[in-house]
């Protein structure tokens, strides 16, 4: 077995920050986007009747690293194993709360302090977007220098970090460093993470040996109910996956069958045209052949015309031009 325990269990993470003030003041520095004036210098935690519950479902999540500054701002610490859609709008909604909570009677809104709502999260829900860290908070949409105080929520997304890449701040890099490098597996932890006296502090706090038996049985049977989580929520998406691919299959086959259909319809356009155009042309020459014969039959009658003038018998003529009798005698 390793020597530490995983900071991002419920056990461990609400150990570190939610027992040592100092500590989690050095996260909140770290991790929130507060001005240097801005910096927190003193915090009080919650008393238990405030932590937002937990639904049955998220049990496995943290929400009771939960504090006060003197300054009466109020902060949020949430460590979310998993990523579900519904989680970004809880933590608005306890942010919410939090933000609310802060008025009294008679009080005038002026005095209402920021709500600061921290999510780490181990999971990666933007995979659209390299970024690891994310800030939301109201401003405005074209001005962006205008900013509306009240609530920020930040989520961070674990997997996605990397120390050489991102952030210079030195704190935020050594604490995500400290939450995504140590667990059971580690057997060799980092010098920069050693030389540094929170972290070291914090390392101490998860060494294995610190932790009592019953302490370790919550320990297991917290990685236990993440583990029976992620395989409901892979046997979901699974599920989701399936159904998606099917819904797409049978879309393509629909719009196969449309396509065809509308090749079928195009064709028979086709061939009602050129049917159309056949019989345009078969009328047309139709009537070309009435006209030829209509004037062939008066070059006729003209012909018996003048051979009746010379004097020529009806049976004659009828003989020379082809005309019956009676319609030469009509002439």
């Amino acid at each position: 077995m390793g020597k530490y325990l995983d900071p991002k269990a419920d056990l461990t993470f609400k150990k570190i920050f939610g027992e040592h003030k100092h500590l989690v003041i050095s996260l909140l520095n770290a991790m929130l986007p507060l001005k240097d004036d801005e910096c927190i210098e003193s915090i009080e935690y919650w008393p238990a009747d405030k932590i937002p519950d937990r639904t049955e479902v998220e049990k496995y999540s943290i929400v009771d690293v939960c504090c006060k500054d003197n300054k009466q701002r109020e902060f949020i610490v949430e460590m979310q194993m998993s990523w579900t859609e519904s989680f970004k709008k809880r933590v608005l909604l306890n942010a919410s709360k939090a933000y609310v909570a802060q008025t009294n009677k008679g009080m005038s809104y002026v005095n209402l302090q920021p709500v600061y709502a921290l999510n780490f999260v181990n999971d990666i829900f933007m995979r659209d977007i390299a970024d690891y860290y994310h800030y939301y908070h109201l401003v405005h949409d074209k001005y962006t220098d205008k900013v509306i105080e009240g609530l920020h929520l930040i989520f961070i997304e674990l997997p996605k970090f990397k120390p050489q890449s991102f952030s210079e701040r030195k704190m935020q890099v050594l604490w995500l460093r400290f939450l995504t490098e140590i667990d059971e597996n580690t057997r060799e932890v980092p010098t920069e993470l050693l030389e540094n006296a929170e972290v070291k502090e914090a390392l101490e706090i998860v060494e294995r040996a610190a932790f009592s038996d019953d302490e370790m049985f919550f320990y297991d049977k917290f990685w236990d109910r993440v583990s029976t989580q992620r395989t409901w929520e892979d046997d979901w998406k699974i599920k989701m996956d399936t159904a998606e691919k099917e819904k797409l299959e049978a879309q393509a086959k629909a719009e196969k069958a449309e396509a065809k259909a509308e090749k079928a319809e195009a064709k028979a356009e086709v061939a009602q045209a050129k049917a159309e155009e056949a019989q345009a042309k078969a009328e047309e020459a139709e009537a070309k052949v009435k006209e030829a014969e209509a004037q062939l039959k008066q070059k006729t009658i003209g012909f018996a015309h003048r051979l009746k003038n010379l004097g020529l018998s009806s049976e004659q003529i009828a003989a020379a031009t082809g005309l019956t009798v009676e319609q030469i005698e009509d002439i």
